[in-house]
């Protein structure tokens, strides 16, 4: 039976949880910010210092994100692919390791409702520079390590997955979707943020 990428995204996450309390016995770690709260912090602490976190799952009436896509929409004037409305939508998160038969990479989440507005911004100067450039749409979802030269970005008429750099034409088609893309990925450890 295939996988939809609902599954496949949870799949990944429940993965990438195992490996990192396998290999560390314990959830990752960052730094606590008050300035940018996020339900995947574990317990409380003071500013400044480590917290564990965990991808969690966004709540299915939390309309931040789907009201930060429908505002690009509008600023856009089309339709943003339901892969990456499902992509954005599922976890709040810090950006997840992985790696490829490409090399490794980040995947990219929202960590709380406070980043959709900074995904919206960096999504639409994206766009706008594709427009500028006549190329096709496509909204990105990862970048390579440990460069971060390069990322991964889902055609948004096609649904396919593609490897590109900023200011250039898509390098290479990875998978016929995001989907597809999933099941070729392995988690790796979680690093903590110091």
């Amino acid at each position: 039976m295939r996988q939809t990428l609902i599954e496949k995204i949870d799949l990944f996450i429940e993965q990438a949880l195992s490996l990192q309390l396998s290999q560390t016995g314990r959830l990752p770690l960052t730094i606590h910010d008050p300035e940018w709260p996020s339900e995947c912090l574990q317990q409380p602490s003071e500013s400044g210092h480590q917290i564990p976190w965990k991808p969690v799952l966004q709540s299915p009436d939390n309309n931040s994100c789907h009201d930060m896509l429908d505002r690009l929409e509008a600023a856009l004037g089309y339709s943003i692919h339901q892969d990456l409305r499902t992509w954005y939508s599922r976890y709040w998160s810090d950006p997840l390791p992985a790696t490829s038969d490409w090399g490794d990479l980040s995947l990219l989440f929202l960590w709380s409702e406070k980043d959709c507005e900074r995904l919206r911004g960096n999504l639409i100067g994206h766009l706008l520079t594709k427009q500028k450039q006549k190329q096709p749409a496509t909204l990105f979802f990862a970048c390579t390590e440990p460069d971060g030269e390069k990322f991964l970005s889902i055609d948004n008429q096609t649904g396919e997955v593609w490897l590109e750099q900023p200011g250039k034409k898509p390098i290479m088609k990875l998978a016929d979707s995001l989907e597809a893309f999933l099941g070729k990925l392995t988690p790796k450890p979680i690093p903590d943020m110091e």
